[in-house]
């Protein structure tokens, strides 16, 4: 599924971060624990400019914590880069955030002054919340539908750090479908820009793949069904979504399989590995060197045939 969700404030948010990289010393981008490549901002990279990262897998208590490890693994091999995993009744953890920063700005606290971090993120991934937990009290704007924060916050600490919260911006277009649909389904994009029952038959078929007796259990399927559809139409007898004839209504019973999987229900569940997308670095590379040849090819074409003339 390609997504082009790029809200005017998004677009906004864009340009005033661009602005003001270059005063900040660290950025902290919270990601969901969940999808954690899925909900990394690649706009976040270009914007960044090499400055250390702090990546906190948030919402770790609702992540397949065997999957969490590896990406935790992953992320900190990275250069210049930190990971954590973070649920907000973590509190002991989320104190230990302003001195990871200070870490990774020594030259800034050498020179005693306030480490100047910025979170970012997409939405809905819990950067408001952060702020608020960091803070002590309730001063950024926090809801369950995505893209509330929608102008840039300044915040001063008392630890020796300057917040700076940014609005949840997607990028302009979500290249990789499996991507867009895991953003979906986690609840990162709004509901009225996707098709309920195109993410459920995605989310079927990945559960019936990876978490299967998860899937049978608290639906209390006797077999898996074969195909995506046929789950989701076992879940609706069973969740009585009945239309007059004994025919399943397929929209509520994908609003039931997606709603339990965002609440948790489901279990502790992860819906993609590093090795995973490895393997699609390593495609996407080959792809870009077979690109660069042709074009070199052409190139040399081009020059060869002028010289003929």
């Amino acid at each position: 599924m390609s997504i082009n969700w790029f809200p005017g404030h998004m677009h906004k948010a864009r340009k005033e971060i661009a602005k003001v990289i270059d005063e900040i010393d660290v950025i902290i981008e919270v990601l969901d624990a969940r999808l954690p490549r899925s909900s990394e901002n690649p706009l976040v990279e270009s914007l960044r400019k090499g400055k250390p990262a702090l990546k906190i897998l948030n919402k770790s208590d609702l992540a397949d914590p065997e999957r969490t490890q590896e990406w935790l693994t992953y992320f900190n091999e990275l250069p210049d880069t930190r990971a954590i995993t973070l649920h907000y009744e973590q509190k002991k953890q989320i104190r230990q955030i302003p001195e990871i920063c200070k870490q990774l700005a020594p030259a800034r606290v050498r020179t005693e002054r306030p480490v100047r971090a910025m979170i970012m993120g997409i939405p809905n991934v819990g950067k408001s919340t952060l702020i608020n937990s960091l803070l002590g009290k309730r001063i950024a704007k926090v809801g369950n539908e995505p893209a509330v924060t929608k102008t840039q916050q300044r915040f001063k600490l008392n630890n020796g750090m300057a917040l700076s919260d940014t609005p949840g911006i997607l990028w302009p277009k979500i290249e990789d479908p499996d991507s867009g649909y895991r953003l979906a389904a986690s609840g990162a994009i709004k509901d009225t820009a996707i098709e309920y029952e195109d993410v459920a038959m995605f989310t079927a078929e990945f559960l019936a793949t990876d978490y299967s007796q998860r899937l049978q259990d608290r639906f209390k399927l006797k077999d898996m069904p074969a195909t995506p559809e046929a789950v989701i139409d076992a879940i609706g007898r069973k969740r009585g979504c009945l239309r007059p004839g004994g025919v399943v209504d397929m929209h509520k019973a994908s609003e039931i399989i997606l709603n339990e999987l965002r609440s948790g229900k489901l279990g502790l569940i992860s819906y993609e590995t590093v090795a995973e997308w490895q393997e699609k670095d390593r495609l996407a590379a080959l792809a870009a060197e077979e690109e660069a040849r042709l074009a070199a090819e052409a190139e040399a074409l081009k020059n060869e045939g002028n010289k003929l003339r």
